[in-house]
């Protein structure tokens, strides 16, 4: 390691196959990403210092994990807390808000258990398969609308949002006049460096005052839809608090859409700018349920930083001491291409068989939606590939333009013609 970039700020001095050593800390995220590409630096890691330092923009130092076993492991050992990071500045973060109180995605067991429990059903593989028609009906109204349009399209305004925007509305009861309502306010929230803290602030207070509506109108007017579900169980049952039920309510709106919309253009982006693959799935469209796996391995969504852990007793990871009270990140997209467990990995192959990859995550925080998200994404790829064929990028691809500043990646627009 070079010497004169190791810190001086160690926090609690990590240790390496039993010696003290000094790590070199480097700055998280990686630079600026570049459209879909992996940082080449994960590769060394993984090979060189698989628990490596890293600096957050916000926060201060905590230890990054880069290597497929040890992030399962993290994934899934109770003693990696989210919730410990809750509303504290001093946390490592990449946004400039720290993580909040009553939302699931920062909470452990059991509470974290019991919120999950209310929704789980919703999201099982035999509930999702019924939404497999419904999710094929709105496809096929926005690709028929698309083709009377005629090119050159927009892929994400016209297709990649409305899919799965519509699904998780539907599914929670949000009517379709007021769907517009939150997408801008999606962007936000995620935001790393895209928005102020007071512009995330206002547009998470939107978000909330819309959920409490929906909310009163559930009290007044019971509804069967996944929203009056949970009202009723915050009534009638006394299983969560108001306040959980309306964080619940604005995770499930964003998790639902942002990023499996991202991955539509995401997907279709990689297959028509890597030769060969569009036509071999156009060739070949039963490959197209792996090719959405392998997909998922090969993409890189989010942009780093997000979910810190914090270790709430000594943890030994491949010889390195992760000392209680520090912070810990997992890398599952560095994970996903780890030469151990993936033959190839730099490889994108739509025939590939053994495909454990971790895009959805391991262990408890495990995506709830990931069914659903499988569903939409398939149905989605095969009906772009039976309808337009002879897709292609409307613009060169150095024109296509990317989203900046946020947790996860995707292009602003996609111009296609076909």
């Amino acid at each position: 390691m070079n010497a004169a970039s190791r810190s001086d700020s160690m926090e609690g001095g990590g240790q390496v196959r039993g010696g003290p050593v000094d790590y070199e800390v480097r700055r998280y995220p990686f630079g600026t990403p570049n459209r879909l590409e992996m940082d080449p630096l994960y590769e060394r890691l993984r090979r060189e210092e698989p628990i490596s330092r890293v600096r957050l923009p916000y926060g201060g130092e905590g230890w990054l994990v880069t290597r497929y076993t040890e992030v399962k492991s993290v994934l899934a050992d109770p003693r990696f807390s989210r919730a410990a990071a809750v509303d504290r500045e001093d946390i490592p973060r990449a946004t400039p808000t720290p993580a909040r109180r009553n939302s699931m995605l920062s909470m452990d067991p059991p509470e974290h258990t019991r919120l999950r429990k209310l929704v789980v059903k919703a999201f099982t593989g035999r509930r999702v398969q019924q939404l497999r028609p419904r999710a094929q009906q709105i496809v096929d109204e926005q690709l028929a609308e698309i083709e009377r349009c005629g090119p050159p399209a927009d892929l994400v305004r016209q297709f990649a949002l409305p899919l799965p925007v519509t699904v998780i509305c539907e599914m929670l009861g949000v009517p379709a006049q007021d769907q517009h309502r939150f997408r801008d306010f999606s962007d936000t929230v995620l935001s790393t460096t895209a928005y102020t803290r007071e512009q995330i602030g206002a547009a998470r207070a939107g978000l909330e005052a819309y959920l409490t509506e929906l909310v009163a109108q559930r009290r007044e007017q019971p509804t069967d839809d996944l929203l009056g579900a949970l009202v009723a169980a915050r009534d009638d049952e006394d299983r969560l608090s108001e306040e959980e039920l309306v964080n619940l309510g604005i995770g499930l709106l964003i998790a639902g859409h942002e990023t499996t919309a991202n991955q539509i253009a995401n997907f279709t982006y990689v297959l028509l700018t890597e030769p060969g693959h569009w036509e071999r799935l156009r060739a070949e469209p039963e490959l197209v349920p792996g090719a959405v796996e392998e997909l998922l391995r090969y993409v890189q969504l989010g942009s780093g930083g997000a979910f810190a852990r914090i270790a709430t007793a000594d943890v030994e990871l491949d010889g390195v001491t992760v000392r209680a009270g520090e912070s810990v990140f997992v890398n599952t997209q560095s994970a996903n291409r780890d030469e151990a467990v993936f033959d190839n990995p730099e490889k994108l192959d739509l025939t590939r068989v053994r495909n454990p990859h971790m895009a959805f995550g391991h262990g408890a925080h495990h995506c709830l939606g990931a069914q659903l998200a499988r569903v939409e994404l398939q149905v989605a790829l095969d009906s772009l590939l039976r309808r337009f064929p002879a897709l292609r990028l409307a613009v060169p691809v150095e024109e296509v333009p990317w989203k900046t500043g946020l947790l996860v990646r995707g292009p602003k627009a996609l111009p296609v013609s076909w």
